[in-house]
């Protein structure tokens, strides 16, 4: 199994944090560990875009690492869309979907990203989680937005109570989209100030996450995207209290022997699961 060096591990924003697990190096946020054993998984986990080519225990792992079986863990056929399946008991066969959510304590969901944002969402309150994957198709359609509004419509979560976790994925300073992506925002009707401080001509890149090499700047038709803007403005739009939205602030892709990463290798990229499940609450 490929391993970490806990010393070449890049530094999230706080309030996460890195911990070793049997499998290997997983993210976890502190603000939300006293409500949901929760984490996002590094490449050494092998996870893979085909399940033919993955580890076969690369998901119970995954579930191991929240103290449920593997037929209690939750996942779905992810299609870049914005619908949600709501979780009732564990089974194997796969729904389509992007957003998963549960109320149960007995229950793990999960989602698999290489880029995308992966979300994981937990009520204060014990009412539910949620675990959700977005990419820019993802993020058009309201990703988060539609995440906290099953939660409240299901589960009666208020989203002021909400505490939201914005793993690992791509970043502004890899993310060069067409104006394809640009105008898809246009039209789906956000206001014209939230996609301008979404894209940029410039790349975003620092000391933490440097650019993937060959990148052009202020190319014309060719913007940055910044994935965790635009997913933490729409948390905000729903409701969720800004200082209760946490993003882990890493690029996948600037991070090659930490995650996967699709737009670095293709079509060979593994990818990273961000994994939830509500702490029972005492009687």
């Amino acid at each position: 199994m490929f391993d970490i060096d806990p010393i070449i591990l890049p530094t999230p924003n706080p309030p996460f944090e890195w911990h070793r697990t049997a499998s290997g190096a997983a993210l976890v946020c502190r603000e939300l560990a006293p409500y949901a054993a929760h984490l996002f998984t590094t490449r050494g986990w092998d996870i893979s875009s085909a399940p033919s080519a993955e580890s076969p225990y690369a998901w119970t792992k995954v579930a191991a690492a929240l103290g449920v079986d593997r037929s209690r863990l939750v996942r779905a056929r992810q299609v870049h869309g914005n619908h949600a399946i709501v979780a009732e008991s564990g089974d194997d066969a796969l729904t389509d979907g992007d957003i998963i959510v549960s109320r149960s304590h007995e229950l793990a969901v999960a989602v698999q990203a290489a880029d995308c944002v992966p979300l994981l969402l937990v009520d204060r309150r014990g009412a539910g989680v949620a675990a959700a994957h977005a990419g820019w198709r993802g993020l058009a359609s309201r990703v988060p937005h539609a995440a906290v509004s099953i939660l409240e419509e299901r589960f009666g979560v208020v989203a002021g109570e909400l505490l939201a976790a914005v793993g690992p994925s791509i970043g502004g300073c890899c993310y060069q989209v067409g104006i394809d992506v640009r105008d898809r925002f246009m039209s789906a009707g956000f206001p014209r100030e939230q996609i301008e401080s979404w894209f940029s001509h410039a790349p975003a890149s620092d000391d933490m996450n440097r650019s993937l090499p060959g990148l052009a700047r202020g190319e014309a038709g060719r913007w940055y995207f910044d994935t965790w803007r635009c997913a933490r403005q729409q948390l905000e739009a729903a409701g969720v209290a800004p200082e209760r939205i946490f993003v882990a602030g890493l690029c996948t892709a600037s991070h090659p022997h930490v995650f996967c990463s699709y737009r670095r290798d293709g079509s060979a990229a593994g990818r990273l699961a961000g994994a939830i499940r509500l702490r029972s609450r005492d009687p």
